[in-house]
């Protein structure tokens, strides 16, 4: 550490400490108004809108002592105490309970200090946990934290190199959502609401079954406005005048939706047949069970109490809690491993990478597609794709039937759907080369989410092994900018 860095109490640094409102809210909760900030609303870094709930301007105003602004750091009491973020500027006016505020002076970056709070400082929060029931960090005990402080100037650096991978494992997840919505969006249109057939049938004249009807007509008004629009288009680019010969030179294929390739459009029927599984789905689709089309499978857990199962294990072994922390679709890694001897005592084993996974219990609906070989406890069952029907259909499956997922579930304690249970569901299955066309599609999504996930491991491994080496001045800013400039 250099000699520039100095020990201070944070009380000393920041130009005020205090803590969020202490009381009974529920009664104050209202549907809309000044955002109030409860200790769930605050991860590591960054503030969340979850279950977010508001108050009226008025009671914002009595409660000016807790009233929050862009800049402030808040350290969560309760619940996870120690966890700290910077009020994002997007977030003007706010309130909140259960967490201490701190208002940094002119001599502490306060994004620094979140950082050292979040890692560098956490055997401060551990220590002066207080309370019988439920441990909290009070505000005295923040007051006394104290920290390796650098000159304003190696803080603001420190600060742009953590910044700028935060930002690029933001920007990553956030492609990531973009692609996961972009291939939902796809399976839904395809597979859910059957628009290519429907803009089919508009096209050919045939009749549209009363429960598309809806559909049908959003479909055509879209066709109207294209047809509209391109006409408009025509016009102004040859001059012409006379509407009904430019809608005569334009082709049939590119009034439907411009988003499929007529050679793609073509694929897909244009009438509708009626099924008892499914009601009304396309002329030459068939409808099986997800038990007859998809190897399907669960798993189980070793006994814990037996350490030739465990100890030394490099075998990931998924539970749905791994699942409810992704942040993508993808999981590359999970929090227990199991030996060679571990995964032999579960009867489905290894999976392969690629495999799609759900949790079947406590809750159901978790969904991954695996990006590495993967064993399943007893809250999963496991989707193992083919030729026909690769990882992004099975998903976008599963998704897509959650409603009738959940209603073959039962459980006293709590709901489970067993693999007896999920194999009879009803499958759609469309043609060939319209399954090759949707796979096609979804393979680059996949490649590319697989690719960014990937790239999001290596840079939170980085971000978490830099983040309490600069803090402490074990790492100089020039070998961590170097090691930066290797990875973006």
């Amino acid at each position: 550490m250099g000699s520039e860095w100095r020990k201070v109490k944070l009380e000393e640094v920041a130009s005020e400490i205090t803590v969020g409102y202490v009381g009974s809210m529920t009664s104050e909760y209202i549907e809309s108004g000044v955002p109030f900030l409860r200790s769930k609303n605050v991860d590591p870094f960054t503030v969340n809108l979850d279950d977010i709930k508001y108050i009226s301007p008025e009671f914002n105003e009595r409660l000016k002592k807790s009233a929050l602004a862009p800049g402030d750091v808040v350290i969560v009491r309760t619940g996870k105490p120690g966890t700290c973020a910077v009020i994002p500027q997007w977030l003007e006016n706010a309130n909140c309970s259960d967490l201490v505020i701190v208002r940094c002076g002119p001599e502490i970056n306060n994004r620094f200090l979140a950082y050292y709070v979040n890692t560098v400082a956490s055997s401060h929060v551990n220590a002066h946990l207080v309370g019988a029931v439920q441990q909290h960090f009070n505000v005295g005990s923040a007051k006394l934290m104290e920290l390796s402080l650098p000159p304003l100037e190696i803080q603001d650096k420190i600060v742009s190199i953590l910044a700028a991978l935060d930002n690029k494992i933001a920007l990553n997840r956030q492609i990531n959502t973009t692609l996961e919505s972009m291939a939902r969006a796809l399976f839904k249109s395809w597979f859910v609401d059957f628009d290519p057939v429907i803009d089919n049938a508009l096209a050919a004249g045939h009749e549209i079954p009363d429960a598309l009807q809806t559909r049908a007509q959003a479909r055509a008004a879209k066709r109207e406005a294209l047809r509209q629009q391109t006409n408009k288009t025509a016009n102004e680019t040859t001059g012409a005048t006379d509407a009904a010969s430019s809608e005569q030179a334009l082709p049939e294929t590119d009034l439907s939706d411009q988003r499929l390739p007529s050679e793609i459009q073509q694929r897909f029927p244009d009438r509708f047949v009626f099924t008892e599984e499914m009601g009304w789905v396309p002329e030459g689709w068939e409808v099986k069970t997800i038990g007859d089309v998809i190897e399907t499978t669960g798993g189980g857990t070793p006994s814990t109490k037996n350490p030739d199962f465990w100890e030394g294990g490099v075998h990931p072994f998924c539970t749905p809690k791994d699942m409810s922390q992704l942040t993508s679709w993808v999981l590359m890694d999970t929090e227990r491993h199991l030996t060679d001897d571990g995964v032999n005592k579960i009867s489905s084993g290894q999976l392969p990478k690629g495999t799609v996974l759900m949790s079947s219990r406590a809750p159901i609906g978790y969904l991954a597609i695996s990006d590495v070989p993967v064993s399943v406890n007893q809250g999963v069952i496991a989707l193992l794709p083919n030729t026909v029907f690769g990882p992004l259909y099975l998903l976008n499956w599963l998704h897509a039937n959650l409603g009738a997922i959940m209603d073959r579930a039962n459980g006293s304690t709590f709901l489970e759907i067993s693999k007896k249970n999920f194999r009879p569901i009803p499958f759609l299955i469309p043609s060939d080369d319209v399954a090759k066309a949707f796979n096609e599609q979804a393979k680059a999504i996949q490649q590319k989410l697989l690719l960014l996930a990937e790239e999001t491991v290596s840079l939170t491994n980085l971000r978490d092994s830099l983040l309490p080496k600069l803090l402490s001045g074990q790492v100089t800013i020039p070998d961590a900018e170097q090691q930066l400039a290797e990875v973006l």
